[in-house]
């Protein structure tokens, strides 16, 4: 294999009833910083019908050119389908990078199709960067749980896939290309070889406190915390400052918050304007789950881990502390 032969990169554009998933234009927006480094055009792929204005979205990311596949089999996400989709369309077209939403369905069927093309694919990544010595793209990620950062490459093999975890790049539309090229494929998988089939759909009508991917203000609760009982008062400043909960992995170990207010590298990637965290140790795995404009941070050991990573640092007794920001802001509003 000479890699030198496989040129352009691609984004996987995933839709839930027919809207196009945030992470696919998230990374439509830092695809195009790498490929304005590489050289390479950027061309989204989609999977059977989408709306024109949901395409939209992804041409303010600067795409060059679309891939639309038409054909049986693309009704609804099934793994077969989907992964031969891919590996047809990688042995046409030869791409050099393929980068897949880190979504149920993302890392599904990216490792599958990865397989099928004998190349590897890369989990999780946090950070994407080109070394322009070997043309390699290196996926850095959290290893042995969260202690050591690790760089993954595939110096060989070709395409180089990854599945990248939603909230992880930031949505920055640059705009729309002009030209934008368009590529129609047709590629039909026999339905009688898909496992799955929809039975029934139910929307889903879930609760919007749990939702903490695009929240403005984020209170962190860690390990620091002393039991349930005391939740309360950081509910109370969430309300206050116009935000929601979360926490770190211990507490959802304890059962004391669930797995979607888990904030992290194994949790949820979140980018809000304010981060206060209260008890939290600073364990790379959690902060690298965070992009906050302005991140706070409180712990009563003044040799902390967190306060390596915070705008502003706060030493003393988390209960204390929350307590006298929340008689404060009640003060200035009174």
């Amino acid at each position: 294999m000479d890699k030198r032969d496989y040129k352009n990169m691609w984004v996987y554009i995933e839709q839930n009833e027919k809207q196009i998933e945030p992470v696919s234009l998230e990374l439509c927006c830092e695809a195009r910083k790498l490929c304005d480094v590489t050289g390479d055009r950027l061309l989204a792929v989609v999977l059977g019908a989408c709306p024109e204005t949901e395409l939209d979205k992804v041409k303010d990311c600067g795409v060059d050119g679309f891939i639309h596949v038409e054909g049986t089999g693309y009704e609804y996400y099934n793994t077969q389908a989907y992964a031969n989709a891919f590996t047809v369309l990688s042995e046409k077209y030869r791409p050099s990078a393929i980068f897949v939403g880190g979504t149920v369905n993302g890392r599904d069927f990216a490792p599958r199709f990865a397989v099928r093309l004998n190349t590897g694919c890369t989990s999780d990544a946090m950070e994407l960067v080109y070394d322009e010595k070997t043309g390699d793209i290196e996926f850095i990620e959290p290893a042995v749980g969260g202690k050591i950062m690790a760089v993954i490459t595939l110096p060989v093999l070709r395409p180089q896939i990854g599945t990248i975890r939603p909230g992880t790049f930031r949505y920055e539309p640059t705009g729309g290309r002009e030209n934008i090229e368009h590529i129609y494929e047709r590629i039909d998988f026999p339905l009688e070889e898909i496992d799955t089939r929809i039975l029934a759909f139910t929307p889903g009508e879930g609760d919007s406190e749990l939702d903490i991917s695009d929240a403005e203000v984020i209170v962190c609760v860690g390990n620091g915390l002393k039991d349930e009982a005391s939740l309360g008062r950081y509910r109370e400043l969430a309300k206050l400052l116009g935000g929601k909960i979360g926490c770190t992995r211990p507490l959802f170990d304890r059962g004391i918050l669930p797995y979607k207010l888990q904030i992290g590298q194994s949790g949820v990637m979140v980018k809000p304007k304010l981060f206060i965290a209260f008890g939290v140790s600073g364990a790379v795995n959690h902060v690298a789950g965070v992009d906050a404009e302005v991140f706070v941070a409180v712990n009563k050991r003044a040799d902390a881990q967190i306060f390596n990573y915070c705008d502003y640092g706060i030493v003393g007794d988390m209960d204390q502390v929350c307590d006298a920001m929340i008689a404060e802001i009640k003060r200035m509003r009174s």
